[in-house]
């Protein structure tokens, strides 16, 4: 039976370590998860957390210039293979990317241009086909495009009430694309994310640091999430069986 994988969401060495330390099996590393859905990390941040990984196949790096939409400019392309080819440079095993043109299909200028800036890493689709009205439908964009993971809810807010999508993501796949059930998720939804036949699951595992120093009229929201090391090896158990 093929391995599920269970893919934990970080910002940092100490999240990748927690995560790894209490089963997953990979991480997601971004930055500003919490007040954008996460955008590209530094590149130290991203030689930390593949220090901590020891294996560049259980770090995949999401490249994301900004927050809102998904619909890009030719500079931003730009940018964005700029970053992929630092962070495969510095060893990361998969880039994490999304890109939708304003009619809602997969916007094939701007993934050819990274699915060539990443070299042989993995490129993993993000929840940008959560925006899109049909995700199974561009599924076949998306294999000719290269990329080897597509992280989805099924256009829910939480993944276990997108599992009808989900399912249809799977069929559409047919073994060509791995299909990661992914947004909202909590441990009691395992189970009904595998029911439906999904090759990976993706949580942040998080709760509050319990920080409470001031962070003044210039630093934004007081305190900070981490990586809940218990919720990671319920997780880990759930997946497991």
């Amino acid at each position: 039976m093929t391995r599920i994988a269970l893919e934990i969401a970080v910002d940092g060495p100490a999240g990748a370590r927690t995560a790894f330390e209490s089963g997953a099996d990979r991480v997601e590393l971004c930055q500003a998860l919490a007040a954008t859905g996460g955008l590209t990390p530094s590149g130290a941040t991203v030689d930390a957390v593949l220090a901590v990984a020891g294996d560049p196949a259980r770090v995949a790096v999401l490249v994301r210039p900004r927050g809102g939409g998904f619909v890009y400019t030719a500079e931003e392309v730009d940018l964005v293979a700029a970053d992929i080819a630092d962070v495969v440079r510095r060893g990361a095993g998969a880039v994490v990317v999304g890109a939708l043109t304003a009619a809602g299909a997969v916007d094939r200028r701007a993934l050819d241009a990274w699915r060539q800036a990443a070299g042989a890493a993995d490129l993993v689709f993000h929840r940008a086909i959560d925006a899109v009205p049909e995700p199974a439908g561009i599924v076949d964009d998306l294999i000719a495009g290269g990329v080897r993971r597509v992280l989805s809810s099924g256009r829910a807010t939480r993944s276990i009430d997108g599992v009808e999508a989900l399912r249809g993501l799977v069929a559409a796949a047919d073994g060509g694309l791995e299909i990661m059930a992914g947004g909202g998720v909590r441990v009691h939804d395992v189970a009904g994310l595998l029911a439906v036949g999904v090759d990976a699951v993706h949580l942040s595992a998080r709760r509050p640091s319990g920080d409470t120093t001031p962070s003044g009229p210039g630093g934004g929201d007081p305190g900070f999430d981490v990586t809940d090391a218990e919720i990671v090896r319920r997780a880990a158990a759930a997946l497991r069986g």
